[in-house]
């Protein structure tokens, strides 16, 4: 470096939190670069969440607005528990991607543009006017940092004495991307240069990739170095998080996880049977690389056959378990009513999506509330839990394992695209510090026909007779059966009984239920109350709030069916109380009828989860007085942040 460059190294900036979003073609590698971005961030001790963004079409044509695929990440030297509002820096890979979410940048913010695919044709395919380049618009630099480095060029250019041929020299341009991010964020490069040697040189045997893709990697970084064309680096410290050993985990891995550390608590075999649907298919995928620890998976041909085969476990005396995402719940409607019936355990999990019918497979949505609940004939009522966040999708597991496996019933996990594929940092739990999940089976006896398979205890939990034990045949099914004995029954007293005690069964499992934990004052004039992936945007907004010295509490429900037994005493005690959803008002519907309380909805259903500026608007309307006679709104904030100015690159002091 010369004495020149070296005066004319760019300044570094301190950032409390920063959130950077790759985006490009479904086939450049987006998510990669994002997981390996974030793999950076969380070695150095930031505090990370990450927003992955799916195409919702199976490989949509190349360059097209249907095929953008976007992973963001949010890290920080604080706590945070959102992905992030607002985007402070968006690295576009081709026109397409820059017109899908140059909405999200904060004005003043950083937009870094693969140059060399702008081309006639990509424009084409975004839909921009003929003859028209947004690189070329004033308008566009004068609103944001914008920086025009030609990746794809240089990309080739590096590996031109490479033996890749040169279209798959050209996809290595993912790297130079990152490369030139973790060089601007002060992010090191070496987790990323083991991942590929390790990927690609040994799992793949094809070192030639691996050093393709390093060379391209450093290359970007050296760009950033040598360019000058960045006025500012960016450092964010690393977080306070609490001592322990952490990993980076989906919640579709911590539920995968969780089920198996449930099993081994229980000291039984987890038997996941399950069809293939996104977004739930990845549980699945990371249940079947478990063999080792026992677990058995099943890839059924149709949803039917996967929960038929895992209440067929249960009987058997396992874990049975299956997943899915809405269209699929719809499907195992009539099997779910056998298992209430049956009164076996059985773990169902439901990664919402974007509804109705197959909707929008790759979006988040929390809009089976209603048919996890209620969605079935009769009275069949069962437990409906919901995680908050992707790595409490473990605990959430282990909970429903728990509760499944103890009380004879089955559960419904709800989770939702957001979790499912968003990341944040897991503090892995010592293994000693999970508690026992005792099961008790009835032994075997000699006598014949004395054994009672629907005597209950005090929690009018049945007993879990192993088929196969002698002395303790019985016979279960759809069909009604007598209160005691299990002989089938059509008396109308007797169906009475069984539907009372399956619905009593479910109510006193609240018993169980720790004491709901208000975040806030218990005196605040307005409860937000929340359930799901909307966590955390609403702790967000919250806090803010608090900080801002308003009257404002929260509460999130894991428990949904049952209810936590002090929950109505709780929302009584406040003057206002607004529940947010990514639905049209499923829950509040729910907490009025029940509790008569004026709950009132902030309702959005749109595909991606609440801004928490939305939250800290409705915030403000209800504690106002401004809200108006609507049962719920969605304020529009994101048309009023467009017109914001005067920010500057790196100004970031709040989350996202």
């Amino acid at each position: 470096m010369t004495d020149s460059q070296q005066d004319n190294q760019p300044e570094v900036e301190q950032l409390v939190t920063a959130t950077v979003r790759f985006a490009g073609d479904s086939g450049d590698g987006m998510q990669l670069v994002g997981m390996r971005f974030t793999d950076a961030a969380a070695m150095l001790g930031n505090d990370v969440v990450t927003l992955p963004d799916y195409p919702a079409e199976i490989r949509a044509p190349a360059g097209s607005l249907a095929g953008v695929s976007g992973f963001q990440v949010n890290f920080a030297a604080k706590d945070i528990h959102t992905p992030g509002d607002d985007v402070d820096a968006l690295i576009a890979m081709n026109p397409a991607a820059l017109k899908s979410n140059l909405a999200d940048v904060r004005p003043g913010g950083l937009v870094i543009v693969n140059e060399s695919d702008f081309t006639a044709s990509n424009l084409k395919k975004a839909k921009y006017p003929e003859g028209v380049n947004p690189l070329d618009d004033e308008t566009l630099a004068s609103r944001y940092s914008l920086f025009k480095v030609p990746i794809t060029r240089l990309t080739k250019e590096t590996l031109v004495d490479s033996p890749l041929k040169s279209k798959d020299a050209a996809r290595c341009r993912n790297m130079y991307a990152l490369g030139l991010i973790c060089w601007l964020f002060e992010r090191p490069l070496e987790p990323t240069i083991d991942y590929l040697n390790d990927y690609f040189g040994v799992k793949k045997d094809r070192p030639e990739i691996a050093e393709a893709n390093i060379a391209v990697l450093k290359a970007g970084a050296n760009f950033g170095e040598i360019s000058q064309l960045f006025a500012y680096r960016y450092r964010v410290d690393r977080a306070s998080l609490a001592e322990g050993t952490y990993r980076r985990i989906t919640g579709n891995e911590a539920a995968a996880l969780g089920l198996t550390a449930a099993a081994k608590l229980a000291d039984k075999t987890v038997v996941y049977c399950s069809y293939p649907i996104t977004p739930a298919s990845e549980i699945l995928h990371h249940l079947a690389t478990m063999k080792r620890f026992g677990v058995k998976t099943v890839q059924s041909e149709d949803e039917i056959a996967a929960i038929c085969s895992a209440i067929g476990a249960s009987f058997a005396g396992q874990l049975g378990c299956t997943g899915t995402s809405g269209p699929g719940l719809a499907l195992k409607s009539e099997a779910l009513g056998l298992a209430v019936m049956t009164e076996l355990p059985l773990v169902v999990f439901d990664v919402q999506r974007g509804g109705p019918s197959t909707g929008l497979p790759t979006k988040t949505e929390q809009s089976d509330l209603l048919q996890a609940l209620h969605g079935r004939n009769g009275d069949s009522p069962l437990v409906v839990l919901a995680a908050r966040s992707p790595a409490d999708c473990f605990d959430t597991t282990v909970e429903a394992a728990r509760i499944a496996l103890q009380h004879m019933v089955p559960v419904v996990v709800l989770s939702d695209s957001y979790l499912a594929n968003g990341a944040e940092p897991w503090r892995v739990p010592d293994p000693d510090d999970l508690d026992p999940i005792p099961i008790t089976h009835p032994a075997a006896t000699d006598e014949r026909g004395d054994f009672e398979p629907y005597r209950r205890d005090e929690r009018l939990v049945r007993p879990w007779a192993v088929p196969g034990t002698p002395g303790l045949e019985h016979r279960l099914g759809g069909l009604e059966k007598s209160d005691g004995k299990g002989d089938v029954s059509y008396t109308a007293e007797n169906h009475q009984r069984m539907t009372e005690l399956r619905v009593q069964k479910i109510e006193r499992i609240a018993e169980r239920i720790p004491p709901t934990t208000i975040e806030g004052r218990p005196d605040a004039s307005l409860m937000v109350l929340g359930w799901g992936g909307t966590y955390g945007a609403i702790t967000t907004a919250v806090q803010r709030a608090q900080q801002q010295g308003k009257s404002v509490s929260a509460v999130h429900l894991r428990h949904l069916n049952p209810l936590p037994a002090d929950l109505g005493e709780i929302l009584r005690g406040f003057g206002q109380v607004l529940i947010p959803e990514l639905n049209t008002g499923q829950l509040r519907s729910l907490i009025r009828a029940r509790y008569l309380v004026d709950a009132r909805g902030l309702n959005k259903v749109q595909g991606r989860g609440f801004l928490v500026e939305e939250l800290e608007q409705g915030i403000d309307l209800m504690l106002s007085g401004d809200w108006g006679d609507r049962e719920s709104r969605t304020p529009d904030v994101r048309a009023e942040s467009a017109t914001q100015t005067g920010a500057t690159p790196g100004a970031v002091d709040g989350e996202g």
